[in-house]
């Protein structure tokens, strides 16, 4: 009997382990005036826990700008020389030299390339996105993503961001108490119907 119940209490567990958690996942506007790390207020996405892993994701091909030719970049900033593509962002003719690499910038804990994509959680320090970040949180708090610039006066256009976290289900956490319950109690119920030890 003490064999079924322990197998039962870890069948209960592995099953919890096996759903602890599902993919949220949802799309945000990132504007490079209103969104700017200078004078913009950043765009709250999702409500992270301490250690929770995230994902932020944006096309290579969307494109912002800091104001006149060449200041156009993807979410990885303006890090090299960009051409227009004739069907981009920039409208301007295919061949146009659009971006170039305008060196970096620090605010509030991070130094990074003039337009990038950066994160901060709570009111905490920014942290660099880009095209492609995972990681977990180092903090708890909303994720806020800003456009990250020293001037957001002449910023024009946005990028879209996915942002995706695995969120764990009130129903998943209660399965795995249930679980650890179980075997707590199989391994009480074995300790107290153990023999008593033989007396000299």
């Amino acid at each position: 009997m003490y064999a079924l119940r322990q197998i039962g209490a870890v069948a209960v567990v592995a099953g919890a382990a096996l759903t602890a958690s599902t993919a949220s996942a949802a799309l945000f506007n990132v504007d490079a005036f209103a969104n700017s790390t200078s004078g913009g207020t950043g765009v709250a996405t999702i409500n992270l826990a301490l250690g929770q892993a995230f994902t932020v994701t944006v096309n290579p091909a969307d494109l912002w700008n800091a104001g006149a030719l060449p200041r156009w970049s993807n979410a990885n900033g303006l890090t090299g020389n960009r051409f227009a593509t004739g069907s981009d962002d920039s409208g301007q003719i295919s061949g146009t030299l659009i971006g170039v690499n305008f060196g970096t910038y620090s605010q509030n804990g991070l130094t990074a390339p003039y337009g990038t994509l950066v994160g901060q959680i709570g009111g905490g320090s920014f942290f660099a996105l880009g095209t492609s970040f995972a990681g977990n949180a180092t903090a708890a708090g909303t994720l806020k993503l800003f456009y990250f610039d020293s001037n957001n006066s002449d910023n024009t256009q946005f990028i879209t961001a996915n942002v995706s976290s695995a969120v764990p289900e009130t129903s998943t956490w209660m399965m795995m108490l249930l679980g650890f319950a179980g075997l707590g109690f199989a391994g009480y119920r074995r300790k107290t119907n153990l023999p008593a030890p033989a007396t000299a």
